[in-house]
């Protein structure tokens, strides 16, 4: 019997703190771990006993590349337990402040995490001696991103004007005058995002997932619409833990999420993009199929196409509501404070984002319960990594090691912000 194994002790370019562990015998890898090793942080805990306003303040501290998602989860929950719609010009703002944070985390992803692997640099740094245009380029999307993250939340990272019922104050026509000037530059950096991303070598690989996303009623799914898979399920959010599980692996901080009865499955961009691709802007959509990306796409590795499309979708997005845009009357719509259970999902860049939350009468949160994308995404990227890896077995040891850290940082995991090279260890049996 031959072995072999591949260790990484700390994965680079993902966000947080992650190892891998594969292990090959007779030239089948018999299994694929992704480890998440940072400690628990215990922010479902941190709400319990707090009242239901200071809910999107403490989610926005779990992520600081996607605090809006976690902050429009918690206050749509609250306000799906407190029984309010928020709609109109609020509605609005709120899709606004979600393109911002599609847009900066997308670019982010693409030009700093993801395009080094097709282009063959260990980093951005490395990237940016030889292409230093493109980072540029990169860079400069992404500042739009937080322009509008921090006109509409206040600040760029872990927005303070965010609150249930809507936010604290809204901006006037007149303000959005030069982020619109921004964003007509944006969009033709993001069609050329696209255009670039297309032009990479991908590896000839498919997978049939289930794909899991929020379904807009003819809109691109930011923060609202129904929960639906590509193989048939379609229910509100109040319905998710009817279907969805989670359990705790040895290897992982991390729980992991599956379909009762039926296993793993994949949210984000590639699962938005199967379920919602005719919602897309007429730009994006043609942006789409120039990249030849066909109705699905199930190759993991063109995934960075699919999220350039969605940067470039986001600014069609924001220009849209800015143009349509007039002040509401009231920054926020008033809220009374009620025993119920509020449920709620949206769409982070990364993929579904689930929140539920129990408030006694007084307001306080009872019980809360948030299921991350990454934890969602973990099955089905090990299930990559075993599918994919037998067949580049044969490779040299540091381009098998990319290869797999690749694997990984298709799906962005974000365990938090991470910066260090990769150790590797082999280990050979005989």
């Amino acid at each position: 019997m031959t072995s072999r194994t591949i260790k990484v002790g700390q994965l680079a370019r993902v966000e947080g703190e992650g190892a891998l562990k594969v292990v090959a015998r007779d030239g089948v890898v018999q299994s694929a771990e992704l480890n998440i090793f940072e400690p628990p942080r215990f922010f479902e805990a941190f709400l319990r006993d707090r009242m239901y306003t200071e809910a999107p303040d403490i989610t926005a501290r779990i992520c600081g590349i996607c605090p809006v998602a976690y902050q429009m989860s918690a206050v749509h929950a609250m306000e799906n337990a407190l029984g309010v719609a928020v709609d109109g010009q609020l509605r609005e703002l709120r899709r606004l402040i979600y393109c911002g944070e599609w847009i900066e985390s997308h670019t982010l992803h693409v030009y700093m995490l993801h395009a080094p692997d097709f282009l063959g640099y260990e980093g951005a740094i490395e990237m940016a001696r030889d292409h230093a245009d493109i980072v540029r380029r990169g860079l400069d999307l992404k500042r739009v991103g937080n322009s509008i993250i921090a006109l509409l939340g206040g600040r760029e990272i872990h927005p303070i004007n965010v609150r249930v019922g809507g936010f604290y104050s809204t901006p006037n026509r007149r303000q959005f005058q030069p982020l619109a000037e921004e964003l007509k530059r944006a969009r033709d950096l993001a069609l050329a995002t696209v255009r670039w991303t297309a032009g990479f070598e991908f590896p000839d690989v498919e997978r049939d997932y289930e794909f899991v996303a929020l379904r807009g009623h003819g809109e691109y799914p930011f923060s609202h619409g129904r929960i639906v898979s590509s193989r048939g399920i379609d229910i509100a959010a109040a319905e998710y833990d009817e279907y969805f599980e989670e359990t705790h692996v040895p290897h992982s901080t991390a729980l992991h999420a599956h379909i009762k009865s039926r296993g793993a499955y994949l949210t984000g961009p590639l699962a938005r993009y199967a379920l919602n691709a005719a919602s897309l802007s007429p730009l994006a959509r043609e942006a789409a199929q120039e990249a030849g990306l066909g109705a699905v796409c199930g190759n993991p590795f063109r995934s960075i196409v699919v999220r350039a499309v969605e940067v470039l979708h986001a600014c069609e997005e924001a220009l849209r509501i800015i143009d349509h845009y007039e002040q509401p009357e009231r920054p926020a719509v008033e809220l009374e404070a009620r025993a119920a259970t509020g449920y709620a999902a949206t769409e982070a860049p990364r993929g579904m984002l689930y929140h539920r939350y129990r408030l006694d009468a007084d307001g306080k949160i009872a019980d809360a319960r948030i299921v991350p994308p990454t934890s969602q995404n973990q099955p089905s990227i090990e299930e990559d990594l075993r599918t994919f890896a037998t067949a580049w077995l044969d490779l040299p040891d540091d381009a098998l090691r990319h290869r797999c850290e690749q694997t990984i940082r298709n799906h962005d995991p974000c365990i938090s912000c991470a910066t260090h090279f990769l150790r590797l260890e082999i280990d050979r049996g005989g």
